[in-house]
């Protein structure tokens, strides 16, 4: 039988008949590399009876993989798809810790199959009948979905503070921009570059950090660039002028933007896909959590000690916070079980043993391809990741418009000195809160549906929380507009109504960002990457810009119609995961990546 005519679906395996002849000219092929560095090859016909004498049996997903919900752990940008396609490895649990190649293989999961190449060779697919996938065993303890639950909300909360951390560094300076611009004798808009060039940052950091991750493993990332971000402080806080200033608030942004790249994965790894809910709803609210306390401390630091000690604050508390993070182990499965078959094959000299990341380890120039070329190229293809890409990036914009519309209208129209105007933001925390309430239910909805379909929930059935969410922002918008002065003047409780305001909009933020972001990842399992890539770009772009424009817009527009404007933005978009939760799944049957 023809090896390439086997029947196959996208989530099957395929295998070679163990009655399938090998070539008369193969059968005394020997591997040609060392043990470090393996390749598809017959083995010699001792390595063939040392397999005989261990004979390897079928694989089983660990009890907390749901092996049709996209696998995170999966090294995406550093493995040759094309040729290997995808593989359970990371998730699977097998008696011997290790599983034939040909078994544990199969085509990327999108709308149109594609036979792995090394699948539809039948010379190579005899030879991966012998090479020995290294996987989990039974109750590995070095697995890390193996360890104590409380271990592992310790590392979920390390995970969860770091990204405060980041997201609290951008936003802090806010707190006594009067100071910075006159101490350098610059404009307003000067000033807002010191948050805009931080948040960009965040988009181009994590073009290296994920790929690097992948490479070397979680850990180095987390502290390699963590204890750079630290230093990087230190010029920003001794800056003699506004250039100094800038470039070093930028450099700062890619080197924190690391945890923003790692905590998501780093959660998954310990949380399989069947029992994190509540873990990605902390981390969901960080990112938007992080900046709304950064003018609450920034306001009062730097009306009482100076702006260059919101700085010095920022360091310490990343300084503290990088130290926790050393405290994190390894947690990335590929780089755990590379290490393991690297351990393997010096112990017992057998070169089949192997991972899939070694063995189809990606080139440079795909590996630039992966993480440079093709989340923009999803962009301009994939109508699913650039509507739901915009409608991240309004909520984040307009998270950072907050910071500087909120003190038009309490410093300049209130008269608020900077602490009083930094506590305003703790509506926003009201909201985020609230919202982390309502996550974990939603994903009970979730698992709910995917229970009543079969075990197997299509990705629109995430939209439910954006479908929930969409309604909050431009009601706060509103809110925020029209009870601000000059239509409700300042005078007795009159603040509590702008104030107010955050409360909505928190809920709303964390609500819409947590159902899009698992909409983009059910819908491209096998283009994760890529497309969160492509969300965090566009996302950190409308961070990034909104600084330099906002002020000038509340100004010119007056308070109540410069929140309009943004409310029939955010009104605009409100039929966005309502359409997709009709039709997405007909769009998806017509896109080359996302799930069919």
């Amino acid at each position: 039988m023809n090896p390439a005519s086997l029947p196959h679906s996208e989530t099957s395996t395929i295998r070679v008949p163990e009655d399938t002849p090998v070539p008369a000219d193969k059968e005394d092929e020997a591997p040609s590399r060392p043990a470090t560095a393996p390749h598809i090859t017959l083995p010699t016909d001792a390595a063939a009876a040392h397999e005989s004498r261990h004979p390897l049996t079928r694989i089983r997903s660990h009890e907390s993989h749901h092996d049709e919900r996209p696998d995170l752990s999966f090294p995406f940008s550093t493995t040759d798809t094309g040729r290997a396609g995808y593989t359970n490895e990371y998730r699977a649990v097998s008696a011997e810790g290790y599983i034939p190649a040909d078994l544990a293989l199969r085509p990327v999961p999108s709308r149109v199959y594609r036979t792995p190449q090394v699948l539809a060779d039948p010379e190579k697919a005899r030879s991966l009948k012998h090479m020995k996938l290294v996987t989990w065993k039974e109750d590995d303890p070095e697995d890390p979905r193996n360890w104590s639950s409380t271990y592992r909300w310790y590392i979920t909360a390390v995970c969860a503070i770091a990204v405060v951390q980041v997201a609290f560094a951008s936003a802090v300076v806010t707190g006594d921009f009067t100071d910075i611009q006159n101490e350098f004798g610059v404009s307003n808009v000067v000033v807002a570059l010191t948050v805009s060039l931080m948040v960009a940052g965040f988009g181009l950091g994590p073009l290296a950090w994920s790929p690097l991750s992948e490479l070397y493993g979680r850990r180095y990332v987390w502290i390699i660039p963590g204890l750079f971000y630290v230093i990087f402080n230190i010029p920003c806080a001794l800056a003699p002028n506004i250039g100094t200033l800038l470039v070093c608030r930028f450099l700062c942004g890619i080197f924190a933007s690391a945890p923003l790249t790692l905590a998501g994965g780093t959660i998954s790894d310990v949380w399989d896909n069947n029992e994190r809910g509540l873990a990605i709803a902390l981390f969901a609210a960080a990112p938007y959590g992080g900046p709304v306390l950064g003018p609450i401390v920034g306001g009062f630091v730097g009306e009482t000690v100076g702006w260059r000690w919101m700085i010095w604050v920022n360091m310490i508390f990343a300084g503290v916070v990088t130290l926790f993070t050393m405290t994190i182990p390894e947690t990335y499965a590929p780089a755990l079980l590379k290490h393991r078959a690297q351990r393997l094959r010096e112990q017992t000299g057998d070169v089949t043993i192997t991972t899939e990341q070694e063995l189809f380890k990606a080139s440079l120039g795909q590996i630039l391809v992966e993480t440079l070329f093709r989340p923009f190229q999803m962009i301009l293809t994939e109508p699913i990741l650039l509507l739901m890409s915009l409608y991240i990036a309004l909520i984040y914009g307009l998270l950072y418009a907050f910071f500087f519309s909120f003190p038009v209208v309490f410093s300049e129209d209130y008269g608020w000195d900077d602490g009083r105007v930094g506590l305003t933001f703790c509506s926003v925390l009201i909201g985020l809160f609230c919202a982390l309430f309502v996550t974990p239910r939603i994903e009970r909805n979730y698992l709910a549906r995917a229970e009543a379909k079969g075990g197997r929930a299509d990705p629109e059935d995430r939209l439910v929380g954006m479908m929930i969410g969409c309604w909050f922002v431009p009601a706060s918008l509103f809110i925020f507009g029209w009870t601000s002065p000059p239509t409700v003047l300042p005078g007795g409780g009159n603040w509590v109504g702008p104030v107010s305001s955050g409360i909505p909009f928190g809920f709303g933020m964390v609500i819409i960002y947590f159902s899009a972001n698992a909409y983009l990842i059910d819908a491209f399992p096998g283009y994760v990457a890529s497309a969160l890539a492509a969300k965090t770009v566009i996302r950190s772009g409308a961070g990034a810009a909104m600084p330099l424009f906002i002020t000038a817009m509340y100004h010119n527009l007056g308070n109540g119609w410069a929140a309009s404007t943004w409310a029939f933005i955010s009104l605009a978009m409100i039929p966005i995961p309502f359409l997709f939760y009709r039709y997405g799944k007909a769009i998806r049957a017509q896109s080359k990546r996302a799930v069919a």
